[in-house]
């Protein structure tokens, strides 16, 4: 059995429900992660286009706009020196800072951050007043602009304003309008619980538990204080590496980061973190909706609490230097307890004219300080050696930020033909996945015959379409069939793809390519469509499979090979596979690639009984393949699946017979993906619907539909 350490991502597959009729039977495999975002929880109606509308969007005037409201200090929130940038910043990277590669989840494409638990986090105090603030623009853009563009566009806005030259921005984030249930945080009970314990993210000397990147329940990097809340800069630093890794940063953009997170702005502790209000979700309802209001101070301004350490990093926090470097590096740091008791670090001698003003009284200096966090850029031999490098070349680091921030707010937007706006950079990333424009137009009728003349089986070409296209994810738009990365390392070795048979299919596919000018990507997915019609006919239904050409073959060299490693399936509940025995069942595993792929429980329910009958179980494994015509697109896996002439007996931890009771011999085996469909009182309606003598086309026209959606998950318009 594996470890929580080197589980299985967990998101969407945690099963356990504490609220609604539920609660009684926890175990119970939930399905509300693939029913989230209906579109009757959408105010803005099913013909609602936010690309149409964002092509009506004043930028330029948008720039102008929030650049003034930047400046323009609020009484009720009053700005720090008169400029909310530090603030707009904040709040723009803990929106995005929560992705992680493991699963493609988190970031801010969608503007979760609006809404419980991101909205009431510790670690996001008083970012509910950033939003507030925004509330102006908002209200004037509208549809036009969404608060997920919005957040990171203030925050990018706010590094211009400060004198920072930014890499550029894309719109085209689309809000949802209720929390994302389909992220796993983590298990902890309790908020920023302390490592070792029931619930602990941590196993073995310091293993962080996958998918999570944040080392606390509660915080989107890690603890600002050191390492549970004991300052120690060495461990603070490897927690530093591992989180931002999960980020998909190396060292040199995590050191960039940091600095230029800290370059401007400050953070507030300068009061009694006890006296704090409730956060948002749990204010009470005169609060307006905000949270972490002080009813005994005024705090704000200089009384602001937040992270509950007091202090800006640079000499001028509103504008962009390389200060950040020049106090790191030029002074001596001695640990000291904040107003609010957290533990920062101090210069222990500096120079009058080197402090900060006061944030609300410029004829005060103000102590500098250094985080845990911050020490560690000084104290690992690696983050110090890129720190001197940018400490040095103020040119190659504003640079490196520029690209940095870049990638921290756009990397879960998916690939570039999904940017809008004149920001846009011309450069293509590598990190962007980049695929080269398909062919839409060749001579469609050779390339089916060529198919067809091939000596595959439908089996096979089915089969080498699905692998081809269940790797995207709709969490960050990554994987899917367009590319034909496939072939490319390191997909074309993952066990889960077969490569021997894998090989065999690809060499076919590139020679017909070859010959036809098609893309592979559309060979791959035109023969998998073949494959259905094939075996649909067989089953009496004449079906014609929905087919999209202009998918692009992309290159090794466009292929970061580390990066796509993050996509490789350890299960398959569609070919009844299992890389090995987890801890998450494999009907759990099968919900999270589920909501990964943007499918509902109808659609999964109908396309795993479908490719059951097809006979594109792992291996050829006759697990779940209920049915004598194996190769026939039929409705027998349901069929069977509720038939009460046959009893269900366990042989292992994932494996059963399928018995006869008149005779008590085995007719079928089964695994736990299988039988689910039959046991779980929700998916057993669907399989009933597809059962039903009336419904078999149904079936095969269901199976289709969703069959074709899978195939397409990439094709953005």
């Amino acid at each position: 059995m594996t470890s929580n350490a080197t589980c299985p991502v967990m998101s969407g597959a945690n099963t356990e429900s504490s609220q609604g009729p539920m609660a009684w039977w926890p175990k119970s495999l939930n399905l509300d992660i693939l029913h989230q975002h209906d579109a009757k929880t959408n105010p803005m109606g099913p013909s609602f286009n936010y690309r149409k509308e964002l092509k009506k969007l004043d930028i330029k005037a948008l720039k102008r706009d929030v650049k003034k409201l930047l400046t323009t200090s609020q009484d009720w929130w009053p700005a720090d020196w008169g400029h909310y940038g530090g603030l707009m910043i904040r709040m723009a990277w803990h929106s995005a800072g929560t992705y992680r590669i493991a699963d493609g989840r988190g970031g801010a494409g969608t503007g979760n951050q609006r809404f419980a638990p991101l909205n009431s986090w510790p670690d996001n105090t008083n970012l509910d007043k950033a939003r507030r603030l925004l509330w102006p623009i908002k209200k004037k853009y509208g549809n036009q602009l969404s608060w997920a563009d919005l957040i990171v566009f203030a925050g990018t806005m706010a590094y211009e304003s400060m004198g920072h030259k930014t890499f550029g921005f894309s719109f085209g984030r689309e809000d949802i309008w209720h929390p994302q249930k389909d992220i796993y945080w983590g298990s902890e009970k309790e908020w920023l619980q302390k490592s070792g314990g029931e619930g602990s993210r941590y196993s073995g000397e310091r293993d962080l538990s996958n998918p999570l990147a944040a080392v606390m329940m509660g915080l989107i990097y890690v603890n600002p204080e050191g390492v549970d809340g004991q300052p120690d800069p060495i461990k603070t630093a490897h927690d530093i590496r591992i989180t931002f890794a999960r980020m998909a940063m190396n060292d040199e953009e995590t050191v960039a980061l940091t600095a230029g997170g800290h370059t401007v702005g400050k953070a507030h502790g300068n009061g009694n973190a006890a006296k704090l209000g409730p956060p948002p979700e749990g204010a009470p309802l005169e609060e307006q909706g905000l949270g972490w209001i002080n009813q005994e101070t005024s705090g704000v301004g200089r009384d602001a609490v937040t992270s509950g350490i007091e202090g800006a990093w640079t000499s001028h926090p509103t504008q962009w230097d390389n200060g950040y470097f020049d106090m790191l590096l030029n002074h001596d740091w001695e640990l000291k307890k904040s107003p609010a008791g957290a533990w920062q670090y101090e210069p222990v001698k500096i120079k009058e004219q080197d402090k900060p003003v006061d944030a609300t009284d410029p004829s005060i200096r103000a102590m500098p300080i250094m985080t845990d966090a911050d020490m560690a850029m000084k104290m690992d031999p690696a983050y110090r050696k890129i720190s001197e490098r940018f400490h040095k070349d103020p040119a190659y680091f504003s640079e490196t930020f520029a690209r940095a921030w870049f990638k921290l707010t756009h990397r879960d937007m998916g690939p570039k033909v999904r940017y809008f706006g004149p920001d846009v950079p011309k450069e293509t990333l590598l990190w962007q996945d980049p695929i080269p424009a398909g062919r839409k137009t060749y001579d469609l009728k050779l390339v089916m015959s060529e198919i067809k003349a091939s000596g595959l089986s439908n089996s096979e070409m089915i089969t080498t379409a699905w692998d081809s296209a269940r790797t995207f994810r709709g969490s960050d738009k990554r994987g899917g069939a367009n590319g034909a990365r496939i072939r490319l390392a390191p997909q074309k070795e993952w066990i889960g793809n077969e490569p021997e048979r894998l090989s065999k299919a690809l060499a076919i596919y590139e020679a017909i390519a070859k010959k036809t000018k098609a893309s592979i990507a559309d060979v791959i997915v035109l023969a998998g469509n073949i494959g259905i019609e094939g075996a649909a006919k067989a089953g009496g239904f004449n079906i014609k499979v929905p087919f999209t050409p202009g998918r692009g073959d992309a290159t090794q060299a466009m292929t970061d090979v580390e990066s796509f490693e993050v996509l490789e399936p350890v299960a398959d509940g569609y070919r009844n596979w299992l890389k090995e025995n987890y801890v998450v069942t494999p009907e759990e595993l099968l919900l999270d690639r589920t909501q990964l792929m943007g499918l509902t429980a109808q659609e999964m329910t109908v396309l795993v009984g479908g490719l059951r009958v097809l006979g594109t179980n792992y291996g050829g494994s006759k697990h779940g393949v209920f049915t004598s015509k194996v190769g026939v697109l039929s409705n027998d896996f349901f069929v069977n699946l509720t038939n009460m002439n046959y009893a269900w007996k366990p042989t292992g931890r994932n494996s059963y017979d399928i018995v006869m009771r008149s005779t008590g011999k085995t007719k079928w085996t089964a695994t736990r993906v299988d039988l689910v469909f039959g046991s779980n009182s929700i998916l057993r309606a669907y399989s009933e619907v597809y059962a039903q003598d009336d419904n078999k086309k149904k079936f095969a026209e269901d199976f289709v539909a969703a069959w074709t959606k899978v195939m397409n998950a990439d094709l953005f318009k």
